[in-house]
């Protein structure tokens, strides 16, 4: 009898996302861990689909402008989908499929979860159903193997700077927290003084949210101790860092990243910025009490637990499913 890992990549497999990097990893994330090669569709609503949808779901392909990607038959054994704009989508090849498309939504899609045969959406959603997975985290890419050839590979590139290694994942201002000009350097100095005292070396990875002048100010910054800024040429060494990591350094505005930092079971410290919100309270809250993140206030010190490993629990539901 075949395997469930066998059996599970004779399956054809559709990812659909509005194209954000973060949410497209989610669904690579799963897609990778089912031993499946996605067809990646982007998908963008148009007006007044946007403001309506999900709620309002009339109009079949009309909803969507004329960049995405076509949603035409044969029509995939399993959809993996995540972000608002993607939520018609996914029943669009449910329906036009007849059913036999297995949809899987990843985060909360709004309307209820009975539209789709799977939804897995944090715990800090407060989402519950017979179909409903509540993880602890964002789904992601993070293996054993993605750590350590990203390792190998930025290894070369920082050999000039020596261990312990500090991984700084720096996001930006987003609708619930504030990363501007004072924000940065106050980080920066406390990176800088932490560097200092540890005698370690700073391994810093910027995002898109970050900002050049917030690239500048870290770059001044850092300039007096032994440092790696990603210049954002080139492939990200965001899985390198990870990888090569003795303790991690995030900003608290991305689940995704806070729930990738902490798969790898290594420290991981979380930064305090401005803002906030009910959701990412309760987010954070969660992680701290499963003793995965500490408060970050300028001091490192190395702890223990059993690394984040919400896509196993997933993989055997979605197996099922195609089963």
């Amino acid at each position: 009898m075949a395997s469930d890992s066998a059996r599970a990549s004779s399956h054809t497999c559709w990812v659909i996302t509005d194209g954000k990097a973060g949410m497209e990893s989610q669904c690579l994330g799963l897609a990778e861990a089912l031993s499946l090669s996605p067809i990646i569709k982007r998908v963008i609503l148009r007006v007044p689909w946007r403001q309506l949808t999900p709620f309002f779901r009339l109009g079949g392909r009309a909803q969507f402008a004329r960049e995405s990607d076509p949603l035409v038959p044969p029509w995939p054994d399993l959809l993996i989908a995540t972000g608002r704009h993607s939520v018609a989508a996914a029943l669009l090849v449910r329906s036009s499929s007849g059913g036999r498309t297995r949809t899987v939504q990843l985060q909360n899609p709004v309307i209820r979860s009975t539209h789709f045969d799977l939804v897995v959406a944090p715990r800090h959603d407060g989402l519950a159903g017979a179909n409903v997975i509540a993880t602890k985290g964002a789904l992601h890419r993070i293996t054993k193997e993605t750590l350590w050839e990203g390792a190998k590979r930025l290894l070369p590139r920082v050999r000039h700077v020596s261990r312990p290694y500090i991984a700084v994942l720096i996001g930006g201002t987003n609708a619930a927290y504030r990363l501007g000009a004072a924000e940065m350097m106050v980080l920066a100095r406390e990176l800088v003084a932490c560097a200092r005292a540890m005698s370690a070396s700073l391994l810093v990875t910027p995002s898109r949210r970050t900002g050049e002048e917030n690239v500048r100010i870290l770059k001044e910054s850092l300039a007096s101790v032994p440092h790696f800024i990603w210049d954002g040429t080139g492939d990200n060494p965001y899985f390198g860092l990870l990888g090569l990591a003795d303790f991690i350094v995030t900003t608290p505005d991305s689940v995704n990243m806070i729930s990738e930092a902490a798969s790898t079971g290594k420290p991981v410290y979380v930064a305090q910025l401005p803002g906030g919100s009910e959701k990412f309270e309760r987010f954070h809250s969660m992680m701290r009490e499963d003793g995965l993140v500490r408060d970050f206030k300028g001091v490192l010190t190395p702890y223990r637990y059993a690394p984040l490993d919400d896509v196993g629990e997933v993989v055997e539901r979605v197996k099922a499913l195609l089963r």
